[in-house]
This record gives structure tokens, C-alpha cells and sequence, in this order.
């Protein structure tokens, strides 16, 4: 019989919904990837630990010593098994640099927030306009009786 129905398509009275359900499913999920609020560009980076700026070092030397490495995966063993080894002496330069960085940090993050903040007030503030305008009316209640 040519042109007729599958078996499995006249057997399923469903088969519209069913592809329904899976088109709904999708653009729940681009609604939900719409609706994700993106990071803010201006926002500081947070600083490296101490293992990440022992391993900024690391891997220039490692690079040096092994050019034909081709593999993350083995520099970064390679760095870990490292970083074990080292005493806390050893470590120490690495995290005197560390904390600097996190100074910085907490000072930029303080200038951001501080704009941040800024612009929030510059939009509108927290009070409602019939807050204002009751200040506004004590105020002018409090000049009178001194005057």
C-alpha cells in the first residue's frame, strides 16, 4: 500500500503532541537563557591563590625546560606535584605576592562598589515620593515656629 500510513504513525494518535512537547520544552529553555542576567565587564577579577601565581612562574619554566609539551594536563601534574613538595618557606614569596594582588582587589572592589552604589542613587532612591513630600512638609512646619 503505497502512501499510506506507517504502522507506528496510524497506531499513535499522539504523534502531534508528542512533537508539541518537545518544541515546548525547547523554548523553555530559551526563555530561561534569556532571562540569565550577564556578568558585569567593569566588575574587578578576583585575585589568583598563591598556587595559581606559584603556577604563572611554573609554567614559563616548565615551557622552557619541555617545548615539545603539548599537554595542560601534564604541566599542570607537573605544577601540583610541585607545589606539594615545597615547604612553607619555600611557598612564602608566593604568598606575600598573593595577598598584595587580593589588597588591590578589595581596594578596586570598593571604588566599584562605591560606583555602583552611586548609580542606584542616581536613579531613584529608596523612599517613596509620599515619604518625600512628608519630610518637605516638617520641615517647613519646624522654620515657621522658629522664626
Amino acid at each position: 500500500m503505497r502512501g499510506g500510513k506507517s504502522k507506528a504513525a496510524a497506531s499513535r494518535k499522539d504523534g502531534d503532541k508528542v512533537a508539541g512537547k518537545r518544541k515546548a520544552a525547547g523554548d523553555e529553555d530559551k526563555k530561561a537563557k534569556r532571562g540569565k542576567v550577564g556578568k558585569d565587564a567593569n566588575k574587578p577579577k578576583r585575585p589568583p591563590s598563591a598556587f595559581f601565581v606559584f603556577m604563572e612562574e611554573f609554567r614559563k619554566t616548565f615551557k622552557e625546560k619541555h617545548p615539545d609539551n603539548k599537554k595542560v594536563s601534564v604541566v599542570s601534574k607537573a605544577g601540583g606535584n610541585n607545589w606539594k613538595s615545597m615547604s612553607e618557606a619555600e611557598k612564602a614569596p608566593y604568598v606575600d605576592k598573593a595577598a598584595k594582588r587580593k589588597a588591590e582587589y578589595e581596594k578596586s572592589m570598593t571604588l566599584y562598589n562605591k560606583k555602583q552604589s552611586e548609580e542606584v542613587e542616581g536613579e531613584g532612591s529608596d523612599k517613596s515620593k509620599s515619604e518625600v513630600d512628608d519630610e518637605e512638609d516638617g520641615d517647613g512646619e519646624e522654620e515657621e515656629d522658629e522664626e
